[in-house]
């Protein structure tokens, strides 16, 4: 298997199919832990076939970073995808014919972005895009896909305004003022918290974004905000942060960042004897995997929203985790599972329509009712999925899952 690299050319002919089916997904769609990001040696392979549609195939797009400084997600989400595509064709394609679906590397950089997406679109006559992975690229791409008409759908750029782009613009992946909305309810009805403090990464568009949602919404709900601080991207050390928080007592600590800053985080507040719970969103998964056996602890009285649950009983969710592991020789994890429900939903649409025409393929989207690894999706009136979440806690350092969780 070879490493991506963004100047080559990577076209993937897989055989298999389908009946159906913040800056994140920005660097902002919360990192997850690094052994499960997937890897670009790792992906099934197709053959050379060029990308332009011809009578057995349709050619269908990918935008992601599979090199830079954020190519874990985009190697992770890209690896899904493929499997996606693998059992499609598998199963005798989409309207009789196989998928070709050729991802291109952007590099975690709009500018990059648009011009992979150019070049999609004028040399591969893709019918349909599957991306992009972080939010500043995915919106500058949205805006294009949205002037030619492409149906485009995010696997995980969590930004709100991805979709404003466009009708044919839609998303697999929760939207970060709604997983603060969620977490602030939860928050309140679950775990009856009467005081929170919210502690964000002030220069990443994901956590802000979640924070300011999750802080309007507690005080909807007459939950006292005590604290509400930023810190600047990159630091290592919290403890100013956490000692004016610890003045304050909150019940709960809101920590709507990812993995490798939570981790951080809640081993400093357990050297301060800070004893309140800690919640977050998405942007946690793997955070165990930052910890050592000696600092597990920290993960106690702990909870985050996550978009699906490895200990699912459905068949479907078990098979991907296997065959993820096989392909790729590490676990899966959430760009990886929502890599897979967006190619899904996008070839579900197309067998739908009943033709490659951009119009039905739109209009499909729009009535999609997808039931997937991330349980059914249904699009809201903005292109955005309506579903609930899955509330994960730990167990012995163990991530698992509490309960599912939606908005009453």
């Amino acid at each position: 298997m070879k490493k991506l690299i963004s100047s080559l050319l990577i076209i993937l002919t897989l055989v298999s199919v389908v009946g159906c089916a913040g800056d994140g997904g920005n660097a902002d769609a919360k990192p997850q832990n690094d052994s499960n990001a997937g890897n670009a040696d790792a992906k099934p392979q197709n053959d050379s076939n060029a990308g332009n549609s011809d009578a057995d195939t349709i050619v269908i797009g990918g935008l992601a970073p599979l090199t830079g400084n954020v190519s874990q997600y985009g190697i992770a989400t890209n690896n899904g995808i493929l499997l996606a595509v693998e059992e499609i064709n598998a199963k005798g394609g989409i309207l009789g014919k196989q998928i070709t679906f050729i991802p291109e590397d952007e590099q975690g950089d709009p500018t990059e972005a648009i011009n992979a997406y150019n070049k999609l679109v004028q040399n591969d006559n893709i019918i349909a895009l599957v991306g992009d992975v972080t939010t500043k690229p995915t919106i500058a791409v949205a805006q294009r896909a949205s002037r030619d008409g492409i149906p485009m759908i995010t696997p995980t750029a969590t930004g709100a305004d991805v979709t404003a782009a466009g009708e044919n613009i839609f998303r697999a992946c929760f939207i970060d003022p709604f997983q603060g909305e969620l977490m602030a309810h939860y928050a309140f009805d679950k775990l009856n918290a009467k005081s929170v403090a919210v502690l964000y990464d002030s220069g990443d568009d994901y956590s802000s974004g979640i924070a300011e949602t999750f802080k309007s919404t507690s005080e909807e709900l007459g939950v006292e905000v005590v604290n509400y601080e930023g810190y600047s991207s990159g630091i290592d050390d919290f403890n100013a942060q956490l000692t004016k928080i610890k003045a304050s007592n909150p019940d709960l600590i809101f920590l709507p960042v990812y993995y490798d800053d939570a981790s951080k985080i809640l081993v400093q507040a357990k050297r301060l004897e800070i004893n309140a719970i800690f919640a977050g969103a998405d942007g946690w998964d793997g955070v165990a995997e930052k910890l050592d056996a000696s600092n597990l602890d920290v993960l106690d009285n702990t909870y985050y929203g996550s978009q699906y649950s490895r200990q699912s009983e459905d068949s479907r969710v078990q098979k991907f985790i296997s065959d993820y592991k096989a392909a790729y020789k590490m676990d899966e994890n959430m760009f990886a599972v929502l890599g897979y429900d967006a190619m899904m939903i996008m070839a579900d649409a197309i067998s739908r329509a009943g033709s490659t025409d951009s119009e039905a393929i739109v209009k499909a989207l729009g009535e999609t009712e997808f039931e997937g690894l991330t349980g059914t999706t249904v699009f809201d009136e903005n292109r955005n999925p309506v579903r609930e979440a899955y509330i994960t806690t730990f167990e012995n350092g163990e991530a698992t899952v509490k309960e599912v969780y939606d908005i009453k």
